[in-house]
């Protein structure tokens, strides 16, 4: 069949031209809209600027065919091939691609919106610029690829093959590339805002100055990773491994990293407002400067040396720890949900639920705690349900006291005024709490009320990794004695106090002391001048 039987053919209202064979032909700007030509033989032939919508191309042959301009939307080109095809320009919206052949191929502002192209083949092709706007990419093979200037907003790249691309200002936002292997691909100024980059390949990728608000990167492989400039506030880098990565001045303002491994990595000039210091692999870390300013305008810089790095990134999560000499049930359970679900309305910084751990006879919570300064205000929320939550109260407004009373030049100024703050804020969070706190037991039933009225054992843990014991109920463990009478080694009765004392004033002292050692740490900070110089300003507490 020669080209002229085919237009004859088409216009009489033929559309089967199934294992056709015309290639190296002539078919610029032709009509074969929804026309069947599965397993065609249409190699080296020139279709530029011709209409090939809804077309079934399945399995057809196209390799250096000439598609400029052409007009393939909503057409089935599954297992086709397109090997070094020209299809720059070509309308390809909504076309099912799948596991096709698209080799080197040029798709210089090609529009392949919509469209599918899962498990594709498309290694060194030209896509700058192309709009893969809501594409399926899945398993695609992408890699060295020209993808500059791309558009992939909400696209798929589920498990894709990008090792070596060019992305360079492409824009991925929200697209969805988990597990997709982008390692030594380059996307600098990228934009990734929400992106899903969960357990990605990134190892030595270039990613500077690329934008990567919001991003999830939990488990993402970024180790050499070049992320100078770049922007990942509010990112999710949960367990990451960045070991030896490039992050200097990198915008970290409120990233969550809990877990990530930074080993020899660069964090000199990184923003890091608000990020967490806890569970961090550092070792071999460069650090000379953070900027710890809410804006990451550089008002609040800090210099380190090696040492004060490392103690810097590596501080112990605050704790409060909480055990309950009892198993917990399903009514312990109710009851426990529900005041400290009234509390959290009532005081925000309860904002977090324990975790629980459960033996056969007791039951052991766990709140963690974003600052030391909140580790007395969440004792006391902690154990507010419980019937020792008086006492607790008690020896955390004695401990309170009793560092506020240490003279000699043990605290500061600033420091007595800190510390006062403090005990202003568990006075208002008791206030403020009471009425839950007198009504706790109503309305509970009997085995919720027992288990709260069990015996109770309580350690705040500071970011040094210092622990204090806040109440140790002597009622704890004495499953056999009555509660009202303890025997002497003599068999006597005794009346013991209600609970074991506080740890001695110097060990109190000492965990309090290390509220301020991060300020120590962090020494003197910068601030601009009106007129853009530097001075160098005393930390503030």
């Amino acid at each position: 069949m020669n080209v002229k039987e085919l237009r004859r053919l088409y216009l009489s209202g033929t559309r089967n031209f199934g294992n056709i064979n015309l290639n190296e032909a002539n078919l610029r700007n032709i009509n074969l809209s929804e026309a069947d030509l599965r397993g065609a033989k249409l190699n080296v032939v020139n279709l530029s600027g011709a209409n090939l919508s809804k077309v079934n191309l399945t399995g057809a042959k196209l390799n250096v065919a000439r598609l400029s301009g052409a007009n393939l939307s909503k057409s089935i080109l599954n297992h086709a091939s397109f090997n070094v095809a020209n299809l720059i320009r070509a309308d390809l919206r909504e076309v099912q691609l799948m596991e096709a052949l698209v080799i080197r191929a040029e798709l210089i502002r090609a529009n392949l919106s919509g469209s599918n192209l899962s498990g594709s083949n498309l290694e060194g092709t030209d896509l700058r610029e192309a709009n893969l706007r809501d594409t399926t990419l899945s398993y695609c093979n992408l890699s060295e690829a020209n993808l500059r200037g791309a558009f992939l907003t909400e696209s798929i790249l589920e498990q894709a093959t990008l090792s070596g691309v060019d992305l360079t200002r492409a824009d991925l936002r929200g697209g969805n590339l988990r597990e997709a292997d982008l390692s030594q691909a380059t996307l600098t100024r990228a934009m990734l805002s929400g992106a899903d980059l969960r357990g990605a390949n990134l190892r030595w990728t270039d990613l500077s100055g690329a934008d990567l608000r919001w991003c999830d990167l939990s488990e993402a492989k970024l180790s050499g990773a070049n992320l100078t400039g770049a922007d990942l506030s509010h990112a999710n880098l949960v367990n990451a491994s960045l070991v030896h990565a490039d992050l200097s001045r990198t915008r970290l303002i409120e990233a969550e990293w809990t877990g990530a491994d930074l080993t020899g990595a660069i964090l000199t000039g990184s923003k890091l407002y608000n990020v967490s210091h806890f569970g961090l692999k550092t070792g071999g870390i460069s650090c000379d400067w953070v900027d710890l300013s809410p804006d990451g305008d550089e008002s609040q810089v800090y210099r380190f040396d090696a040492e004060q790095a490392q103690q810097f990134f590596n501080k112990t999560p605050p704790t409060v720890q909480m055990t309950i000499d009892a198993a917990f049930n399903l009514y312990a359970n109710l009851a426990l949900a529900t005041i400290y679900h009234q509390i959290s309305l009532a005081h925000p910084k309860l904002n977090r639920p324990p975790s629980i751990k459960v033996s056969s006879r007791r039951t052991y919570l766990t709140f963690n705690v974003e600052k030391n300064d909140d580790l007395f205000l969440i004792a006391y929320c902690a154990n507010l349900p419980f019937q020792d939550c008086r006492a607790v109260e008690r020896n955390l407004k004695v401990l309170l006291r009793t560092v506020q009373m240490q003279k000699n030049g043990v605290f500061k100024t600033t420091q007595h005024q800190h510390l006062r703050q403090l005990s202003i804020e568990l006075s208002e969070a008791i206030s403020a709490l009471h009425a839950i706190e007198k009504d706790k037991m109503n309305s509970l039933p009997d085995e919720a009320k027992a288990f709260l009225k069990s015996p109770t054992y309580t350690v705040i843990t500071n970011s040094r990794n210092k622990i204090v014991d806040i109440y140790h109920s002597i009622e704890f463990g004495q499953r056999f004695v009555a509660n009202s009478n303890v025997l002497d080694n003599r068999g006597r009765k005794t009346s013991p106090s209600k609970e074991l004392a506080l740890p001695p004033t110097n060990i109190l002292v000492q965990f309090v002391q290390d509220f301020f050692s991060d300020f120590d740490v962090l020494g003197r900070s910068r601030e601009r001048t009106s007129n853009g110089q530097w001075i160098a300003k005393k930390t503030k507490i």
